[in-house]
């Protein structure tokens, strides 16, 4: 059976929250066989103690498959191939290769002047004689979709088309439409207008508000007016790659140059990793040209700057040595090292970063060892004895330490809950789980999370956790505990928060009756000490423990440790 290229439909696409983590899983013989074409031997028992050190944590190595997740600054390992070539010089004795080597081409592109303002960066390049197969199709889908998530920010930097080339004419027109212009969209069997490709299509719907406000949108079409591509939505149905194909026309479209460039090269040295031949492509825009360059980057610093930072000194032959292992080519005169590395290198910004590739090369393990400059002395925390004698008070009555993630989600912490959130909100940025979205504003949420996951040991099960939690993007304390038995109710919490207050010596304090919140109507209340509320407790209700998988009776509560301490004295202090 053909493989059929899915590009921006495939299986591996990753949401707008990072739905999936953003690991690699390679073939040990898909790896087997790109060292030997380097002329070296693959050793899959060095794998999992040597290749973490490059820059990537190994979740999973066997005969048959290596599971590796990258580390965010390394998008140059995305794939097999671009792997492969970070890996040969650093595990073997290899000879780096920092270029990509490109041939002259004759294709053009033509970038007409109304994207400026629409989609303004355009990079091509044509790969040619790629030996490509059914496998080869699935690595290179799933590399563009993690460059789409990683450099391209969600397509919004950077989003790659990859294309057939015997489908197409040169030269190709990078221009604006309207909503109104139509063609057939990749997957599909009918023509839509882009209105209806936006509304309509899954991938359309994900990515429409990458063109929000634009009375045109980008298309690139070829010199017969068919459309190859309409960025950063999804590519034209003809222009499908398969497993017959072996010239390929590689195109990125975005707002930022530097992921533009670096996706291309990236997407480049794995097809030409395939057999292929890199080709330029010119493409014109106002009155300008562009055309990919494959040549590597010179990078200086001066060697005292090396070791005043890595605290020893290096002869150059371990300096060369260094960088050759971090793929790059090196040279030392008068003090002043050269590091030649190459062009896809994105996460190379700073002088530090050069360092940082010197001592990755020459080993952490071999920087030698020395003692701190400056004498120091431990303070104890302000809230040190507060915390003692809490954690003392939560074990004398039962109940289990446990420490969660301070990562959160959103469902978990208000939506599941009924909680509204309080003031702001820390968001991650670029999550790589769904379940991962926020730092926790509330402890509970992460209690019953470890209930459910532990829903088939027997009961009782008592926990507590006194961890800390950010709102207002400042971090606070809190005491939240849980106890998951089929007997008891109000009463029971009510008795736990007595002798917790008893051993704190609070007199004064209450409950009040509450209706919002995780808990059962009639069954919750506000801890009150003096005229401050520092808490909550009360009978979890059932429809909430359900959304956590939890079909048992559970009691609960949440105290802010920082209200704590307005209104407890510490005996000691």
């Amino acid at each position: 059976m053909e493989f059929v290229w899915q590009d921006m439909t495939d299986r591996y696409h990753i949401g707008s929250l990072g739905d999936n983590m953003p690991t690699i899983t390679v073939e040990q013989d898909v790896l087997s066989s790109l060292v030997s074409a380097a002329g070296y031997q693959h050793k899959i028992e060095n794998l999992e103690n040597d290749l973490p050190l490059i820059g990537c944590d190994i979740d999973s190595c066997d005969e048959n498959s290596l599971e590796v997740e990258i580390f965010p600054d390394r998008p140059d390992m995305l794939s097999a191939e671009t792997l492969a070539h970070t890996m040969i010089p650093f595990l073997h004795d290899a000879k780096p290769n920092p270029e990509l080597d490109v041939r002259t081409g004759t294709i053009k592109m033509v970038v007409e002047s109304e994207i400026s303002n629409i989609r303004p960066v355009i990079v091509a390049a044509v790969v040619r004689s790629v030996n490509i197969d059914d496998s080869a199709i699935k690595r290179l889908m799933d590399h563009q979709e993690k460059l789409h998530f990683s450099l391209g920010r969600r397509r919004k930097r950077a989003s790659i088309g990859v294309h057939d080339l015997s489908k197409i004419s040169p030269p190709f027109i990078v221009k604006g439409v309207s909503r109104s212009h139509s063609f057939t969209p990749l997957a599909s069997s009918k023509e839509m207008t882009i209105e209806q490709i936006l509304t309509e299509h899954s991938k359309g719907q994900e990515y429409s508000h990458l063109l929000d406000g634009m009375d045109l949108v980008p298309v690139i079409i070829d010199s017969n007016e068919k459309v190859l591509s309409f960025p950063p939505i999804i590519n034209g149905e003809h222009t499908t790659v398969t497993s017959n194909t072996t010239d390929v026309l590689v195109d990125v479209t975005g707002w930022d140059q530097r992921s533009c460039e670096v996706s291309l090269l990236l997407i480049c040295l794995q097809l030409q990793k395939l057999g292929g031949t890199v080709e330029s492509v010119e493409v014109e825009t106002a009155g300008t040209s562009w055309e990919i360059d494959g040549s590597p980057i010179d990078h200086k610093i001066s060697k005292d700057e090396v070791e005043s930072l890595l605290g020893r000194d290096f002869t150059e032959p371990q300096i060369l040595e260094a960088v050759r292992r971090m793929g790059g080519l090196c040279s030392v005169d008068n003090g002043e090292i050269t590091m030649t590395l190459p062009r896809w290198r994105y996460d190379i910004l700073h002088p530090v970063d050069l360092i940082e590739e010197i001592a990755i090369g020459h080993g952490y393990d071999d920087l030698g060892e020395d003692f701190a400059k400056t004498s120091l002395s431990g303070t104890p925390r302000t809230d040190g004895q507060l915390r003692r004698r809490i954690n003392s008070i939560m074990q004398g009555i039962g109940l289990m330490q446990i420490q969660s993630l301070t990562l959160s989600s959103e469902e978990d912490q208000f939506y599941k809950m009924r909680w509204q959130s309080d003031g702001n909100v820390t968001t991650i940025s670029n999550p790589i789980t769904t379940e991962h979205t926020i730092l926790r504003q509330n402890i509970l949420p992460g209690l019953l999370r470890l209930l459910s996951a532990n829903r088939h040991h027997d009961l009782p099960q008592a926990i507590y956790e006194l961890g800390t939690v950010v709102i207002n993007h400042v971090n606070h304390t809190k005491l939240a505990f849980a106890v998951a038995q089929r007997e008891g109710g109000f009463a029971t919490i009510r008795g736990k928060i007595q002798v917790l207050m008893r051993d704190l010596g609070c007199k004064e304090w209450s409950l009040r009756s509450i209706s919002e919140g995780p808990w059962l109507n009639g069954r919750g209340a506000e801890i009150i000490v003096g005229e401050t509320v520092i808490g909550q407790c009360g009978e979890i209700d059932p429809r909430v423990g359900e959304s956590f998988e939890l079909k048992v009776p559970l009691i609960a509560a949440e105290i802010s440790i920082s209200e704590l301490k307005k209104v407890v004295k510490d005996p000691v202090l």
